[in-house]
């Protein structure tokens, strides 16, 4: 594996401050009111390249997708990059329930897993691979069991519903954008942004 990002969302070294990962409507340092743009899809961006071998992962959702993933990074031939969903103090939660969480945070389409493997086009097979199952739980179920969600909801009711919409709304459409990805013609495969 090149790259393995254990991926909190937040600047974990430096006390739980926001960064560009922090999602939609979560509370962090410097973000106290909930942040107000989504996070950046760092995977997108290195599939964009298409010579990255690309995989999210979360081991408390599905440790042997997790393996798999491991595996086919360590084999690529050229550069891996692993994300996997890593709870966090930060997150407000109780850590002990923290492979449980991960497990909500894909069943809510928020971190959905899925690997790109660009040798795959090669023989004309699609290289994006989404392996988590259509959303069954909405964002809330998964918030708003972590301190840095509730607590917006706390200091302002309406604002946190608010955000909540909009987050709800930008992980609908990320999800939808990897349903189209996976679906595509890997002979055809282009991974743009813009075009799915």
């Amino acid at each position: 594996v090149n790259i393995l990002v254990l991926d909190t969302e937040v600047y974990s070294n430096t006390g739980g401050q926001a960064s560009k990962a922090t999602p939609l409507g979560a509370s962090a340092k410097f973000a106290s009111s909930g942040k107000t743009t989504p996070r950046k899809d760092l995977a997108m961006q290195a599939i964009a390249y298409g010579s990255v071998y690309v995989a999210q992962i979360a081991m408390g959702a599905n440790s042997e997708q997790s393996l798999l993933a491991l595996r086919e990074a360590e084999a690529y031939p050229g550069p891996s990059l692993i994300l996997a969903y890593s709870h966090c103090i930060a997150h407000g939660f109780d850590l002990r329930f923290g492979m449980k969480q991960q497990a909500r945070a894909t069943a809510s389409g928020y971190w959905p897993l899925f690997r790109y493997d660009p040798t795959l086009r090669k023989s004309g097979r699609n290289p994006f691979r989404l392996d988590s199952p259509r959303p069954r739980l909405s964002l809330e179920d998964f918030a708003y069991r972590e301190l840095r969600y509730k607590i917006l909801v706390q200091a302002d009711r309406e604002r946190a519903a608010h955000m909540m919409r909009q987050a709800q709304a930008a992980v609908d459409e990320r999800y939808r954008i990897y349903e189209d990805l996976a679906a595509r013609d890997g002979s055809r495969f282009q991974p743009n942004w813009e075009e799915a």
